[in-house]
């Protein structure tokens, strides 16, 4: 299982950032994160929050190694036209290391609705938003094959569909190449379970799906021989993605690192 970490963006500065990724992909971190907001809701007057897209350009350049996605991408944001065009640009400057993240954005019920709704987006019922998510994803896959001299991405980034119920899971089994969740879900293994049942049912190999959870940076999921990161091994969750929020502390970062580098 590999181990990446989610940088979170709200009130971060750049600079921070960049310091953050170089230090993760040092202390041998696998992938590097951040999320799609555009505004802070928890804080009205602070200094805003950096674009997901235009930061993981950026770290595609200043590192080599890492593997960079996006958690996740509202599809509502970006026409997928144009969506498919960018991952195919990020997948050659990243030299094939963009795990590409998307979902259908944060509902009416979440403090995120104000921020589409502040850049003249609606906010649609859930079945609505799911189905953008498929219509997106069939697009790209269409722009990717080289349709009408479209820019091709080699190899096509996969496509990790985000979500917290059965409805996501199965959209990400029959269309995706991988689904996201929560590490701590209460119902995780029922979740893997539909993902992976409908990628089989779509004619793919089970066996490539890509499961992916996000988690808080803490101890018990630096330790190979914790009972929570021996859970998500069982579940053969493909990567562990750690959430650090700014100030990010290039300690804590390294010392996680030396943790799970650590010989056991």
């Amino acid at each position: 299982m590999k181990t990446d970490l989610l940088l979170i963006p709200m009130s971060a500065r750049w600079v921070d950032m960049r310091a953050a990724a170089l230090a993760a992909e040092e202390a041998g971190f696998d992938g590097l994160w951040t999320w799609d907001h555009l505004r802070d809701p928890d804080d009205d007057h602070g200094p805003g929050v950096p674009e997901s897209w235009t930061v993981l350009s950026a770290l595609a350049e200043a590192t080599r190694r890492v593997m960079l996605g996006p958690l996740v991408l509202n599809v509502a944001n970006r026409h997928p036209g144009v969506l498919a065009n960018m991952a195919a640009t990020l997948q050659t400057i990243s030299g094939g290391r963009l795990l590409l993240g998307i979902g259908a954005g944060g509902s009416q019920r979440t403090p995120y609705a104000a921020e589409q709704q502040a850049i003249g987006q609606s906010v649609e019922r859930d079945a609505v938003r799911a189905q953008k998510v498929v219509e997106a994803i069939e697009l790209m896959r269409r722009l990717w094959s080289g349709h009408a001299g479209f820019l091709r991405p080699e190899p096509p980034p996969p496509i990790i569909v985000g979500g917290f119920g059965p409805r996501m899971a199965g959209i990400a089994g029959r269309h995706g190449d991988g689904f996201n969740t929560q590490a701590m879900h209460p119902k995780l293994a029922e979740l893997a379970r539909i993902a992976r049942d409908e990628h089989k049912a779509s004619g793919r190999d089970p066996s490539t799906f890509v499961l992916t959870v996000f988690a808080g940076l803490d101890p018990r999921w630096l330790d190979p021989s914790s009972r929570a990161r021996q859970t998500l091994e069982r579940l053969d969750v493909a990567r562990l993605i750690l959430l650090t929020e700014p100030p990010y502390d290039v300690g804590q970062i390294r010392e996680a690192g030396r943790l799970l580098t650590a010989p056991r």
